[in-house]
């Protein structure tokens, strides 16, 4: 009986929690097909907005500068936080302990600290605002969570593998490319991921680095919110939704395939 009851519980608990988390965003789904221009207010099924959406030139040219420097940066913070992993791990210098605590700055700080020192930088450096300093910023707080995710991975590698390809003729460059990469890949993998996401989130960092021509789109949705969020937002948030799930679902069968 007892354990009957907790099940029933437990059951109930996890679908307040799971009705907590995914509501919000089912309404979100709902309401971008909805005729009115309110979120609050449900006056009949649509597309129309789907349709507007594409030919709202500021929102898609403000999702095409998100999603280009989210690739870029995420893609440069892979591979510099990858080598920093790697060679924190591996090697042992004056001064490791102090730098390793000073990796985890950019992660607890408020982003507002940051991006006013960043903005402070560039106009020390005389560097006008636009898609480099956007894409710089992006870099800058993210190699910090790819070093932690990356390293994580690290915690469980078993250094003799690399030894024995060392003696078996490899080269240090072989070695890592041939051994240690395949075995942190998933880590490597994990941490762009969430550098990507990072990116394409990212608000208070983006609205100080961001020059006039380099909006993101958080930003233009920010700036929307002043004059009222049309359905438009909500059909791109459903999009974007959309190929997530697909993403998901692909790189989930091709775990499931390889295992």
């Amino acid at each position: 009986m007892r354990s009957l009851l907790a099940s029933r519980l437990s059951f109930v608990y996890a679908s307040l929690i799971y009705l907590f988390l995914y509501l919000p965003i089912a309404i979100l789904i709902l309401y971008s097909f909805n005729e009115s221009r309110l979120n609050a207010v449900w006056t009949g099924f649509t597309f129309d907005w789907y349709f507007q959406l594409m030919q709202n030139a500021e929102v898609l040219e403000a999702t095409r500068t998100s999603l280009l420097v989210a690739l870029i940066s995420s893609i440069a913070a892979t591979m510099i936080g990858t080598l920093a992993a790697v060679g924190m791990y591996r090697y042992k210098f004056r001064g490791k302990t102090a730098l390793d605590a000073m990796l985890y700055l950019p992660i607890v700080i408020p982003e507002i600290v940051m991006g006013i020192s960043l903005l402070a930088l560039f106009a020390q450096l005389q560097v006008p605002l636009g898609y480099f300093t956007l894409i710089a910023a992006h870099i800058t707080f993210s190699v910090p969570f790819v070093i932690v995710v990356v390293r994580a991975r690290l915690a469980g590698f078993d250094q003799s593998i690399e030894e024995a390809a060392m003696d078996l003729g490899c080269t240090p460059w072989q070695t890592f490319r041939k051994v240690t990469v395949p075995v942190i890949a998933p880590g490597i993998l994990a941490s762009a991921l969430l550098a990507f996401t990072l990116s394409i989130d990212d608000v208070v960092i983006s609205f100080f680095v961001a020059g006039p021509s380099s909006s993101t789109l958080p930003l233009k949705i920010f700036s929307m919110v002043k004059f009222g969020v049309t359905p438009e937002i909500n059909a791109l948030s459903t999009l974007m939704l959309v190929v997530t799930l697909v993403l998901v679902i692909i790189a989930e069968r091709i775990r499931m395939n390889r295992t």
